[in-house]
């Protein structure tokens, strides 16, 4: 019993033994499968390492080179490899970089790179340079940023040498790009200074002579000037207005309905004074083809034509020549396509200068803006409405040779209301003869008189004209330049009267001069009416048209608007600048209207509340103290008496451009005017919202 009891003991104490030894070799198990996990995990880790570190080395946009410590080669980037045209770094792989490098860059670059891989090694330093380097010597070379670095290892002991090439030629070229910018708009302000400081001394010099002088004749003379100068700081002020909004991308067209041929005399009206100054000669050609009526925005477009024909007429000399040609080029689905090139005999561009033309604040050169004026900023505005009207600009110009810009728009086909009051019956029985030195103005004379149906001869001188009137008889009408070689207009139309056969026959002299010089010996000499140059084939027609209707033949085709009689109405203006009210005064008093002045909005709706049956318009100052002109035409628009609803309210504003109009009619208001004033622009305002001559009530 008692061997069985121990025999028992024994084998309880050998199955504790044997479960802690199963326990123990448990833990050994999973002991061993964590170690493996954690090298696997580990390898895995290695691994992707490398891959990841492969991938950044394959990837790298850098060139980078890694050589031992002999300066033999260890790795190469691919961005390296494929500038130098090697396809496998295994060709170069163990070879010297001198040997690899040498037929790849310029001996002066090796050099300089070998310099610096010696002194890293050396001195146990980093070094770094720009070099402008060409691998594969292909002829374009890249300006590189390159850092030269020792490696070593975990001991400090150098195991090699690490080159790193930056490519910086985009970063070289966009901080000179900047600094050209920055150069230029230094030199704009600078030009911008000049510019506005110029006008602004002839203004105030030309206002304190004109106040000292008692003579008539100096303060004409002294207004004159101040007038060019004012208009010369309005056109800059403008172009910066112009510029703004373009930078701002708010440029907008305001396409309407208008008259092509129209379009192309205010151009000729803006310029016109300009050229007689210099004595030079302006050419227009008006493509027959181009329909009448177009929709477009005609501002713009008179801004884009009176600007190229300012500088043709700035950069050519006394008595030079500047053209306006139009063509029409054709038309999809009612868009027409124009072309039009301003051509001049001036100075002429190198191709240079052209490059830089279209460059916000930049002229052809520096020194342009001195001899010349401007802004520089005038082709750039150009540009941009081009752009915007579907069209293009260029330039064609040799030094000496003079300069032609032309450019294409797109324009819709407008519909043409009535029938041209051109086109008569009795055209067919006209024959005229057009004298004229210029063979180009005579032809274009005659395209426009065979076009309305009449019979034209022409003839480029004085005796060719006689000998013609010989051949032929008499002619309807005679047109005759002024200025001819040998017999002029004048001694023309006088041998013509001699011969008698120019009764019952109308004689019309064509010239680009100011008619008061000549008006008195050309009326002698038995001229009938004046046109003026450039011809428009509206004029040609007008002037024939004025001479058969008229029983006395016309003294002068195109005469100024008459003395307007506006008596009987009352204007209320608002404005709160006391000059800007004197000057509005002075405008309308000569046209015989009652002016009443309020001072600011609130002043403006107390005075028409009081009396609305008083006032027959309202010119309204859209900024003012207190209450401004938007505020105050709500507020009389929302009085109860009638003549509130329908009384004309007209914004004076400097700000002209389409939604500083809407915001205008938005608030109520009829119609605006620019300031500063202009007479013809307040005097068509006037004229389409008040009768003329109304009875005192």
């Amino acid at each position: 019993m008692v061997e069985y009891d121990e025999l028992l003991k024994e084998y309880r104490a050998l199955k504790r033994k044997y479960a802690l030894m199963e326990a123990t070799l448990a833990r050994a198990r999973q002991l061993t499968f964590a170690q493996d996990r954690v090298k696997t995990v580990l390898n895995e880790s290695l691994r992707k390492e490398l891959q990841y570190f492969q991938l950044v080395l394959e990837n790298i946009t850098n060139i980078l080179l890694l050589f031992d410590f002999d300066g033999r080669f260890a790795y190469a980037s691919n961005t390296f490899l494929a500038a130098s045209g090697i396809a496998n770094f295994g060709f170069i792989n163990g070879s010297h970089f001198k040997d690899v490098l040498k037929p790849l860059i310029s001996k002066e670059s090796l050099s300089r790179f070998s310099e610096a891989v010696d002194k890293a090694v050396m001195q146990k330093n980093t070094f770094s340079f720009e070099e402008a380097m060409d691998f594969g010597l292909r002829g374009m070379p890249r300006t590189f940023s390159i850092l030269v670095t020792p490696m070593t290892n975990e001991d400090g002991k150098s195991t090699g040498i690490m080159a790193l090439f930056n490519d910086i030629t985009e970063i070289n070229q966009a901080l000179e790009t900047a600094t050209r910018a920055s150069l230029a708009k230094s030199e704009f302000l600078a030009n911008m200074s000049h510019e506005i400081r110029t006008p602004i001394n002839a203004i105030t010099g030309m206002t304190a002579i004109g106040k000292s002088s008692a003579n008539t004749e100096r303060k004409d003379y002294c207004f004159s000037r101040i007038e060019g100068a004012s208009n010369h700081l309005l056109g800059i002020i403008n172009d910066i207005l112009d510029m703004s909004k373009i930078e701002a991308n708010k440029l907008e067209l305001s396409p309407i309905e208008y008259d092509f041929e129209d379009m192309l005399k205010r151009v000729v009206n803006v310029v016109s004074f300009r050229m007689d100054e210099k004595g030079q000669k302006l050419t227009v050609y008006i493509d027959k083809t181009i329909p009448k009526i177009l929709i477009g925005d005609d501002q713009r477009l008179v801004q884009v034509i009176t600007n190229l024909v300012g500088n043709a007429i700035k950069f050519t000399p006394n008595g030079g020549s500047v053209s306006l040609d139009t063509r029409f080029l054709g038309e999809e689905n009612g868009v027409c396509t124009l072309q039009l090139a301003i051509t001049d005999t001036g100075i002429g561009i190198s191709p240079e200068q052209q490059a830089r033309l279209f460059t916000s604040f930049q002229q052809a050169e520096s020194s342009t803006t001195r001899t010349f004026g401007g802004t520089g900023l005038g082709l750039v505005i150009s540009r941009s409405i081009v752009e915007m009207m579907g069209g293009r600009i260029w330039i064609e110009s040799k030094p000496g040779k003079g300069t032609t810009f032309t450019f294409t728009i797109q324009a819709k086909r407008g519909v043409e209301k009535s029938a041209d009051p051109h086109m008569l019956p009795c055209w067919s029985n006209l024959r005229i003869l057009a004298v004229d030195d210029d063979m180009e103005i005579v032809e274009y004379f005659r395209g426009v008189v065979q076009a309305l149906g009449a019979y034209c001869d022409i003839a480029t001188s004085g005796e060719d004209a006689l000998a013609l009137v010989e051949k032929n008889g008499d002619y309807h009408f005679y047109f005759v330049d002024w200025k001819m070689p040998g017999i002029d207009g004048i001694q023309l139309i006088q041998a013509l009267k001699t011969r008698k056969v120019l009764f019952g026959s109308v004689a019309i002299m064509f010239s680009s001069a100011n008619w008061d010089t000549i008006e008195e010996e050309a009326k002698r000499a038995g001229v009938d009416a004046f046109l003026t140059k450039p011809l428009f084939p509206s004029s040609i027609a007008d002037a024939i048209i004025e001479a058969l209707n008229a029983k006395q033949p016309p003294m002068k085709v195109e005469q100024e608007n008459s003395s307007a009689n506006f008596a009987g109405n009352h204007i209320l203006l608002a404005e709160d600048i006391d000059i800007n009210r004197e000057i509005v005064i002075a405008l309308l008093e000569p046209m015989l209207l009652k002016v009443d002045c309020a001072e600011n909005g609130l002043e403006a709706i107390r005075m028409f509340s009081e009396a609305p049956e008083k006032y027959d318009m309202v010119f309204m100052d859209v900024q003012m103290p207190k209450m401004d002109g938007y505020e105050a035409t709500l507020n009389i628009r929302a009085l109860e008496h009638p003549r509130a609803k329908t009384i004309p309210i007209i914004a004076m504003t400097a700000n002209v451009f389409r939604e500083d109009i809407e915001k205008c009619r938005k608030a109520g208001m009829d119609d605006h005017i620019g300031k500063p004033l202009d007479l013809d622009g307040l005097l068509g305002v006037l004229r389409k919202h008040l009768p003329e001559g109304k009875p005192p009530s």
